[in-house]
């Protein structure tokens, strides 16, 4: 039999015309994508997230020099700025680095995640912005260095083109930073494939937190790639309310024993929003500790999806890991997929997941309407205390803040 051929998709094709231009050492990256193409429904990571059928086009890639006309919902937050329009590093709009820190752009290869040190993962996405990504911004963070501030990455999007983004932090051994990936702006029609590559030293503190609050007719697709050493914390949460198409992945992993991460999400959607969190957790050294906690609200005609996957390798003894998803479901026509999975190859190890999917609780809300709280103030009360729960373990206070009253305004117009 002959082979045979899959149709390409209108975006394949556009990515396949913008992918002549670029230049050569890019080029590998680019072959690697080609090879598979938009991912699909067959491809196991994509099983809820088609791209193929999700994605109908890919807008050109941007130029540098996007006017910012949106306002950051961390504009009040003291902190150091660094940001980022359409892909491309805008000095002007940002802040000399604090002491300690080194902001600088590079060109060389981006990591396609093949490489075998990579914190990344073999992913079409990673892919395609290993091959249009012309620069990087490195960050780097010197041992012993605890930035006081926040540094809040800012990643606008202006119009209706993509932006491939790619920041790479490398943070040295006992330092402590706060860093947000703020997503912001987008219009229908833009696309934003992002990639966060962090390495994390030894006795390290590190927060991140990525906001999604493009347009909804936007679409994001942003990476995490972590690394960590021994005796370190990483707290990472994600947080969404934005975007018609979603999706968050994030891989991690520990390389030096007795360390901890805490990995949490609240996703807020509504409409016909699609978002995705994809969650991979290496347990490759003994006697770490990991914790998962991602929540779902989904109204109207939403979809959530959590895939997670704690692996522990052959010699990670004591390892500690638990994972859980939670979601409510407010209307019949949303839907919620979740897929968690444990691969456990040592014997002396404490490992679970769960995943729950449901309604409100009828009898705390009538416990509460009976108490005088007319009934969309009931389940906004609850809903607050549901996503609660995912942001309690943000460590600064103004963050979080802004984060619940993001949350507040959620739940307002959605009874509005």
């Amino acid at each position: 039999m002959s082979n045979i051929a899959p149709l390409k998709t209108e975006a394949e094709q556009a990515l396949i015309a913008q992918g002549s231009g670029i230049a050569p050492d890019r080029k590998a990256a680019f072959e690697r994508f080609l090879e598979s193409g938009l991912p699909h429904r067959r491809v196991e990571a994509y099983h809820y997230t088609d791209l193929r059928a999700l994605l109908k086009n890919a807008p050109p890639p941007a130029k540098a020099g996007g006017k910012v006309s949106v306002t950051s919902p961390l504009a009040d937050i003291d902190a150091d700025i660094i940001t980022i329009v359409d892909g491309h590093y805008e000095a002007s709009l940002s802040s000399t680095p604090p002491k300690g820190v080194t902001v600088k752009m590079v060109t060389t290869l981006a990591d396609d995640g093949s490489a075998q040190k990579s914190v990344l993962s073999s992913d079409p996405v990673i892919a395609l912005n290993a091959a249009f990504s012309d620069s990087a911004l490195d960050i780097a963070i010197d041992a012993k260095t605890e930035l006081v501030k926040p540094l809040i990455i800012r990643l606008v999007t202006t119009a209706a083109h993509a932006s491939y983004p790619r920041v790479r932090i490398t943070v040295g051994d006992h330092a402590k930073a706060f860093i947000v990936e703020s997503h912001e702006g987008g219009v229908a029609g833009s696309l934003i494939d992002s990639v966060l590559e962090v390495r994390m030293g030894d006795h390290v503190v590190f927060d991140h937190l990525r906001l999604n609050v493009v347009d909804h007719a936007a679409t994001v697709l942003t990476s995490f790639g972590g690394a960590m050493g021994k005796e370190s914390l990483c707290r990472s949460h994600n947080f969404i309310v934005g975007g018609a198409l979603s999706r968050h992945q994030i891989f991690f992993r520990f390389e030096g024993e007795q360390s901890k991460a805490e990995i949490s999400s609240a996703s807020l959607l509504n409409k016909k929003q699609h978002a995705d969190s994809t969650l991979v957790v290496d347990h490759a050294v003994p006697e770490c500790q990991s914790r998962e906690f991602f929540a779902h609200v989904l109204d109207d005609e939403s979809t959530g999806v959590f895939q997670g996957k704690i692996i522990v390798r052959p010699g990670a003894q004591q390892t500690d890991g638990k994972m859980m998803s939670r979601a409510i479901v407010l209307e019949d026509g949303a839907t919620m997929n979740n897929k968690p999975e444990l691969e456990i190859f040592a014997d002396d190890v404490a490992c679970g997941h769960g995943a729950t999917v449901g309604a409100l609780d009828e009898d705390l809300l009538f416990y509460l309407r009976a108490r005088g709280l007319p009934k969309t103030e009931a389940e906004a009360l609850m809903l607050q205390a549901f996503v609660g729960e995912a942001l309690e373990s943000i460590e600064h206070d103004g963050i979080r803040d802004v984060l619940e009253a993001l949350a507040e305004q959620w739940l307002k117009a959605r009874s509005a």
